[in-house]
């Protein structure tokens, strides 16, 4: 057999196998599934329809529904099955341009004729019983009952749980083979983002008998082919609603930009964290107004950024607290160690100041924390050393971000010999602008949250737990909760170290820079801040944790462009911490006692003794980071 003939051979045999297929496909769809073809002719066409399930809720630590669905009624059509001719009434029945209406079909057309796309989502229910009685000359439209968010909870929390959006092409590029679809919203901030593959849940499907005219006729094999959809997962929050919205209450009445975090030192959950400006998230659910979206955008506030774990800031005098330690393990110090403090410490031909030249006279370490003597610490570095002090940096997580479950959190470099060379060059920069990092100025930067996490280490005694916000979720198809695991680390660090630190700090509250924090019969432990604002007035900060002995929370604020920590935002720190281990008692207290932040009060306003009640306590939130580098050009410094 010559090479042709063997070719014709093998090509016959091609179209004979094929025509064999063909033919049994063809005896068993008339054999085995006539019914079903039977019923799909008489009805004219068969009707597949994606069914969405509602997002999972959000709870707070004490069961209470932050985030759950309400119905929201959307309009689909079908491009196969719409009429162009139809496509003036249907506007005027939406209440739409038609221009933009046929924008939207072309577009469901382009991706799939036979799928349904979104046009109309969000429909007022006059709008909805119009189109309604319309239906039967409308071909190809679908009424739907969906979902929307429902915020059920006085807080705000924009920035902790997100919104949604409508998933964009880029991404559907990579999420289709998920099952997602261009009509299809998903977490675009937030919770909702982060966490969008467990709270979305799984799509069911409906198959319906449709006649010639557009007509839903009756169920296909009486629904026995529909699949059911599936709930999305539940998440169960770290977060305290009743902490957070005093947080946010407080931090407005500042009339400032600025964040607060709290979080549980014991386990890293975040008990509360604001952001202020913020935005309200009603603008964003459902229909999106797009005038309001537009005001949120081109707000020069920006409400969109998330200062708690975007905004890098020096950390001023708390970072102090670091050198301490460093000085402390190293050896390079002993606590009882004193210098003179004239109020101006020189190096070469620079001088920089302590407190606007007062000095402090004899310090030893304890005194320097507690009246936060800057001479003493520009000494403390040059003894510790340029490499330690990065190496404890990063020991206590400065320089990276912590990992926390939402998106979008930065950090900034944290200097060292290394950094600078590459900087600067080999021999270019100077001990100058070590004298400005010894009291947490010059090129360090950090977030609230990061020195959140910082002070819950200190407060624990040495346990750096990543910061979290969500303890879990359930999962909806068959309630097993699922509890997430977060990373934990025991710092090398001694214990007697810790102790020093934090019965310095509570010097700081007691007899130091830090007065306005304490509460009657609760042990605060605190540290103030300047960060230094080149661009204008400088930022106040204020970490505390409490009670002293047997610490249930840790708190960092941070206020813009307020000057000194200790009068702004040590009194925020002091009501959070009141109202967390007080209870709810005390809270119109808390928020009428605000008058106190914009005061230079010596002494805390009185707050009545009360019985410290911890049996209550669960996880809460630790952890932070830097982003943005300020650099200090002159060489004089003046932080607390």
């Amino acid at each position: 057999m010559d090479k042709i003939q063997q070719r014709t051979l093998n090509v016959s045999l091609i179209v004979i196998a094929v025509f064999v297929a063909l033919f049994a496909r063809l005896v068993y769809l008339q054999v085995f599934e006539y019914k079903e073809l039977g019923s799909i002719s008489d009805a004219n066409s068969l009707r597949r329809i994606w069914v969405q399930p509602p997002r999972g809720r959000m709870i707070d630590r004490n069961g209470d529904i932050i985030v759950t669905n309400q119905p929201l009624y959307t309009i689909k059509v079908i491009p196969s099955e719409f009429s162009d001719e139809r496509k003036e009434l249907m506007a005027l029945l939406l209440n739409i341009n038609p221009d933009e209406l046929e924008s939207r079909i072309q577009k469901g057309y382009r991706y799939n004729r036979f799928a349904p796309v979104v046009v109309g989502r969000d429909i007022a229910q006059e709008d909805m019983m119009r189109l309604n009685e319309n239906l039967w000359q409308l071909p190809g439209v679908l009424i739907e009952v969906e979902n929307k968010r429902k915020y059920s909870s006085p807080v705000n929390a924009s920035h902790i749980l997100g919104y949604l959006n409508l998933i964009s092409k880029k991404q559907l590029e990579t999420m289709a083979d998920k099952g997602y679809t261009p009509d299809d919203k998903t977490g675009s901030k937030g919770l909702e983002k982060f966490y969008e593959e467990p709270l979305r849940g799984s799509k069911g499907v409906r198959y319906e008998l449709v006649n010639s005219v557009g007509r839903v006729v009756g169920k296909f094999e009486n629904g026995q082919k529909d699949e059911p959809f599936i709930n999305g997962n539940d998440l169960y929050l770290t977060l305290d609603t009743g902490l957070q919205e005093l947080a946010e209450t407080l931090l407005k009445k500042t009339e400032k930009s600025g964040a607060v975090v709290a979080i549980d030192p014991n386990s890293g959950g975040i008990l509360a964290m604001a952001s202020e400006p913020d935005y309200d998230l009603e603008i964003l659910n459902g229909r999106t107004d797009s005038k309001e979206w537009s005001k949120i955008v081109r707000d020069p506030r920006k409400p969109l950024f998330n200062r708690a774990i975007q905004a890098t800031y020096p950390p001023g005098s708390i970072y102090k607290l670091l050198l301490a330690i460093a000085g402390l393990e190293t050896k390079a110090i002993s606590p009882d160690k004193r210098i003179f403090c004239s109020g101006v410490f020189r190096l070469g031909r620079g001088r920089f100041l302590c407190h606007g030249g007062q000095g402090h006279g004899s310090v030893d370490m304890k005194k320097a924390i507690i009246e936060s003597c800057n001479t003493y610490f520009y000494n403390l570095i040059f003894d510790v050393g340029f490499e330690k002090w990065s190496e404890y940096g990063r020991m206590f997580g400065f320089g990276k971000t912590t990992g926390l479950d939402l998106p979008g959190e930065r950090s900034a470099p944290l200097p060292s010999p290394e950094y600078y060379d590459k900087r600067y060059g080999k021999g270019k920069w100077t001990k100058g602008y070590l004298v400005s990092l010894s009291i947490g100025q010059g090129e360090l930067g950090t977030t609230p949250l990061q020195l959140a996490a910082f002070t819950a280490t200190i407060a624990n005694r040495g346990t750096y737990y990543q910061p979290h916000l969500v303890k879990g979720y359930r999962e909806a198809k068959n309630d097993n909760y699922v509890q997430l695991d977060f990373s934990e680390e025991k710092l090398p660090v001694s214990e007697e170290t810790f102790e020093f630190i934090a019965e310095s700090m509570a010097g700081v509250v007691e007899k130091g820079t830090g007065r306005l924090a304490a509460i009657d019969g609760i042990r605060v432990a605190g540290k103030t801040g300047t960060a230094q604002n080149p661009h204008g007035k400088d930022h106040a900060w204020f970490v505390a944790f409490a009670p002293v002995e047997k610490p249930v929370i840790a708190v960092a604020v941070l206020v813009e462009n307020a000057g000194y920590g200790g009068s702004i935002s040590a009194p925020i720190a002091r009501d959070i911490i009141d109202l967390y281990i007080n209870g709810p008692d005390t809270t119109a207290t808390a928020v009428d006692s605000t008058a106190a932040i914009t005061s230079d009060r010596a002494t805390p306003a009185a707050t009545p003794a009360r019985i410290i009640a911890t049996q209550n306590v669960q996880d809460s939130a630790l952890t932070a980071i830097p982003d943005s580098l300020k650099k200090l050009n002159n060489n004089e410094t003046n932080a607390f």
